[in-house]
C-alpha cells in the first residue's frame, strides 16, 4: 500500500509554519470581523449586519414589530452565518435599556433585566429598530458607503454604515479579540456633538477644551463619576485609562432619630442581584459589622435599603465600607482600540477618534451630494426633452403617429439625446396637458438651482464644514440633553475625600487567642486564658508562640530572613482544628523559621539583631507588611540569620553571646532605624549572638531559669560599651544562653 505522505498532492510542512500561518489567518479574521469595532459607525460586524437586515425588513420606529426570531433567521442565512443564540444575544444587547446608553432596537417582550435574569427566547419577543438605528442607516441607499458581497456572494452587505450618531463614544463597546481587546464606556451624545461642532473648526483643540465639553462617561444606569480631573484628561489624551463610578444614594429619616440609607442608581453592568447577594454575604460573614441588613425594594426604579446597626453610625462610614468591598464602587475601563478607516486597529485618543467621525461624516456628505446631483444631472436631461415636446407639440406627435421608427427621428430632428428621446416615447397623454408644462420648468428651475448648490458644496471645503456643524447641530437637538433620552444620567462628582475607616467596621470585634506550633502550624482559639481550653497538636508538634489578640488586630511575625510578615487575625483558621501551615499563608521559604510573634499596636519600638551580633531600633510601625513576601527590615547574609525581636523597655540593652559572656551598655548607644544590618552590639572571636534585651538598669537584669525567674542586681562587671566582648554570665545564668 502506497504511503499517504508520498502523494504528490502533498507537500509536507513543518508544524510550526503551518500552524503559525493558520493561528494568523485567524486572529486577522477575529480582529477585523468579529471583536474590534469600527471608529467609524462604533459597531461590530454582527451589529451593523442585525441592523441591515431589520432595514431590510422594514423594521422602521414607526412600523410594527417583527418576531426577533425571523430578524435572526434573516442575518443568518444572508450576512452573519454564525449561532443563532449569539446573534439573539447581540439583539438583546441592543435592546437593553440598562446596557445600552442609546438603543438601537426597540424591544417588545421580556429582554432581560439589570438583576441579570435572561431574555425570553427568540420566539416569543419581538424587535423593530429606533431612531438612533435608523440614523445610522440614513443615506445608505444614496451611495454614501461602499457594499460588499456578503460570505456566499447572493447577496450584498454595507462594508460601514453612513452613521449620523457618533456611535462608537455614544454607545460605547466591548471586544476581545486576539492579542488586543476594546473597552469604550458610553457617553452623552449631546456632549459629544458639542465636541464635534468645535473640532469641526479647530481639529487641534486641546484636551483641556474636549474634557469641558465631555467631562467624562454617561453610563445608562447612572451613578456618579468620582475620578480625578487630572485621571479623565489622561484617560482622554492616550486612550486609555479608567473612570472611578459610585452608587447613587441618599439617607432617608425614619423619624425619632432613625434612618436608613437608599442606594438608587448602581454602576454600568453591576447585576443587582448579586449585589444584594454579595453584601447579605458580608453581613452574614460579620465583615460589615455597622450594616444591619439589606432590602431590594425595587421596581422599575432602582431602590436598594441599607439599614444601619444603629442610629449612631456614621452613613458615610458605612457606605465607605461598602464602596470598597462591594460593586457599589467599580471602575468602568477605557481602551479606544478600534478599527480604523483602513481596517488597521489601533489605540486612539479622544481627539483622534471625534475627527475619525467627522471625516468619515464628510465622505458620505460628498459621496451623498455626488450620489444626488448625478441624480439631478440626469433629471433635467430629460426634463430639456420634456420641454421640447411642449414647444413642438404636433411636430412630435407627427413623427411618432408616421415613423416607423419614431426614436432615430426624434433624436435627428430635434438633436436629442437617446435618455430624452425613451423619456418622450414612454410620456402618458395626460402629461401633455399645459399645467404639466408648468410644473416641469418649476422643477427644472428648483433643480438648477440645487444642481448649483450641489457643484458648489463638492467644490469647497469651508461650505462642507458648515453644512458637517449644521448635521452636528441637527442631531444634539433630536438626541440631546434636552430630550428625555438625552438628559445626562452619571452625575459628575468631586474625588471623594479620604475616610478613615475603623477597622470594627468590617471586622466583628471579638477575643482570640493565637497559636503558633514548632511545627509552623497557625491558628485562632476563641477566647482568651481558660475560655480556649485544650488544644490539639499534630503528632509531634508543640506549642511555640501564643498571643492574645482580637479578631480586628494584626499579627506581626519574624522570621529568620529578616522579613517582618502581617496577618489579620480574622483571615487565621479556628482552633477546633490543627490549622493551617503559615507557609501556605505567606511567601515563607523551607529555610526559613518564625523567631517572634506579637499583636501590633503602632505605638512601640522594637530591638532586632542577628546572630552575628549587629542589630538597631526600629519602630513597630515602621515593620507592617502589606504584602505575602512581607517587609524587609533586618539586612542578613551569608550564614548570618535574624536572632532577636523584642519590644525595647528600659535604658540598658544586655547582650550574650554563644559564648556565655555579657555585655551591657546604654540604649542610648543604639541607633533607631527603618532598614539596615545595624551596628555592632557585641564583638565574638568566635560562634554568634545568642540573645539580646532591653532593661532598666535600677530594677536589674532578670532571666529565665528553668520555671524560676532570677534577678541580678550587681552588675557593674557587665557594664561597659557596645561592641565590646563583654565577661562570663553571672553564676546561675540560664543554660541556654536565653534571657527567657
Amino acid at each position: 500500500m502506497t504511503d499517504v505522505l508520498d502523494s504528490p498532492r502533498i507537500e509536507p510542512v513543518p508544524l510550526a509554519d503551518a500552524l503559525g500561518e493558520r493561528y494568523l489567518a485567524y486572529a486577522l479574521s477575529t480582529i477585523t470581523s468579529r471583536s474590534l469595532p469600527d471608529v467609524r459607525d462604533g459597531l461590530k460586524p454582527v451589529h451593523r449586519r442585525i441592523l441591515y437586515a431589520m432595514r431590510q425588513l422594514k423594521l422602521d420606529p414607526k412600523e410594527g414589530f417583527k418576531k426577533s426570531a425571523r430578524v435572526v433567521g434573516d442575518v443568518i442565512g444572508k450576512y452573519h452565518p454564525h449561532g443563532d443564540q449569539s446573534i439573539y444575544d447581540a439583539l438583546v444587547r441592543l435592546a437593553q435599556e440598562f446596557a445600552a446608553r442609546y438603543p438601537l432596537v426597540d424591544g417588545q417582550g421580556n429582554f432581560g433585566n439589570v438583576d441579570g435574569d435572561n431574555a425570553a427566547a427568540m420566539r416569543y419577543t419581538e424587535a423593530r429598530m429606533t431612531e438612533v438605528a435608523t440614523a445610522l442607516l440614513d443615506g445608505l441607499d444614496e451611495d454614501a458607503v461602499d457594499f460588499r458581497p456578503t460570505y456566499d456572494g447572493s447577496e450584498s452587505e454595507p462594508v460601514v454604515l453612513p452613521a449620523a450618531f457618533p456611535n462608537l463614544l455614544a454607545n460605547g463597546a466591548n471586544g476581545i479579540a486576539v492579542g488586543m481587546a476594546t473597552s469604550v464606556p458610553p457617553h452623552n451624545a449631546g456632549e459629544l456633538c458639542a465636541a464635534l461642532i468645535h473640532l469641526v473648526d479647530k481639529p487641534k483643540a486641546t484636551f483641556e477644551t474636549l474634557v469641558s465639553l465631555v467631562p467624562g462617561p454617561d453610563f445608562p444606569t447612572g451613578g456618579e463619576l468620582v475620578e480625578a480631573p487630572e485621571a479623565v484628561m489622561e484617560a482622554y489624551a492616550t486612550g486609555r485609562g479608567s473612570f472611578r463610578v459610585r452608587a447613587t444614594w441618599q439617607v432617608e429619616d425614619l423619624g425619632r432619630g432613625t434612618w436608613q440609607i437608599v442606594v438608587t442608581e448602581i454602576p454600568w453592568q453591576v447585576q443587582k442581584s448579586r449585589l444584594v447577594e454579595r453584601i447579605a454575604e458580608l453581613i452574614e460573614t460579620r465583615k460589615l459589622t455597622l450594616l444591619e441588613g439589606v432590602v431590594d425594594e425595587s421596581a422599575e426604579d432602582i431602590r436598594l435599603i441599607l439599614q444601619p446597626k444603629s442610629r449612631t453610625v456614621d452613613a458615610a462610614v458605612l457606605m465607605e465600607s461598602l464602596f470598597r468591598a462591594t460593586e457599589l464602587e467599580t471602575r468602568a475601563s477605557l481602551n479606544l482600540n478600534v478599527l480604523d478607516a483602513t481596517g488597521v486597529p489601533r489605540v486612539m485618543n479622544l481627539r483622534e477618534a471625534l475627527i475619525a467621525f467627522i471625516e468619515h461624516r464628510q465622505v458620505v456628505l460628498q459621496r451623498r451630494s455626488a450620489h444626488r446631483l448625478e441624480k439631478i444631472v440626469k433629471r433635467l436631461e430629460v426634463l430639456e426633452g420634456y420641454l421640447i415636446v411642449y414647444l413642438n407639440l404636433d411636430e412630435v406627435i407627427r413623427i411618432i403617429r408616421e415613423e416607423d421608427e419614431p426614436k432615430p427621428a426624434l433624436m435627428k430632428r430635434f438633436k436629442l439625446t437617446d435618455v430624452q428621446a425613451e423619456a418622450i416615447l414612454n410620456m402618458r397623454l395626460r402629461s401633455l396637458r399645459k399645467l404639466e408644462e408648468m410644473e416641469l420648468q418649476g422643477e427644472k428651475k428648483t433643480l438648477s438651482a440645487e444642481k448649483k448648490d450641489l457643484e458648489a458644496l463638492l467644490a469647497s471645503d469651508a461650505k462642507q464644514k458648515s453644512a458637517l456643524k449644521d448635521e452636528f447641530k441637527a442631531t444634539r437637538v433630536r438626541f440631546g440633553e434636552k430630550t428625555e433620552l438625552g438628559k445626562r444620567r452619571t452625575r459628575v462628582g468631586k474625588p471623594p475625600a479620604e475616610i478613615d475607616i475603623p477597622i470594627d467596621a468590617t471586622i466583628e470585634r471579638e477575643p482570640v487567642t493565637v497559636v503558633l506550633s514548632s511545627k509552623g502550624w497557625i491558628r485562632a482559639a476563641k477566647g482568651h486564658g481558660e475560655q480556649v481550653g485544650a488544644l490539639r497538636y499534630k503528632e509531634g508538634d508543640r506549642e511555640r508562640f501564643r498571643a492574645e489578640a482580637q479578631t480586628t488586630d494584626k499579627l506581626l511575625l519574624f522570621a529568620t530572613n529578616g522579613r517582618f510578615y502581617t496577618l489579620g487575625c480574622d483571615k487565621l483558621p479556628g482552633g477546633r482544628g490543627y490549622g493551617d501551615p503559615v507557609r501556605l499563608m505567606l511567601d515563607l521559604g523551607n529555610d526559613v523559621e518564625i523567631i517572634a510573634m506579637f499583636v501590633y499596636q503602632g505605638d512601640r519600638k522594637l530591638l532586632v539583631a542577628s546572630s552575628q551580633g549587629y542589630g538597631f531600633v526600629v519602630p513597630e510601625e515602621a515593620v507592617l507588611a502589606q504584602t505575602r513576601a512581607g517587609k524587609q527590615v533586618l539586612n542578613v547574609s551569608g550564614d548570618a540569620e535574624a536572632a532577636v525581636a523584642r519590644f525595647v523597655e528600659g535604658d540598658h540593652v544586655a547582650v550574650v553571646g554563644e559564648n556565655r559572656k555579657v555585655v551591657i551598655f546604654p540604649l542610648e548607644e543604639m541607633p533607631e532605624m527603618t532598614r539596615g544590618k545595624g551596628v555592632m552590639l557585641q564583638r565574638y572571636k568566635s560562634g554568634g549572638l545568642s540573645d539580646a534585651k532591653t532593661f532598666t538598669l535600677a530594677d536589674g537584669l532578670t532571666w529565665q531559669a528553668g520555671t524560676r525567674t532570677r534577678t541580678e542586681m550587681k552588675l557593674e562587671n557587665w557594664i561597659g560599651k557596645r561592641s565590646q566582648a563583654g565577661r562570663v554570665a553571672p553564676a546561675g545564668f540560664a543554660s541556654n544562653n536565653k534571657f527567657g
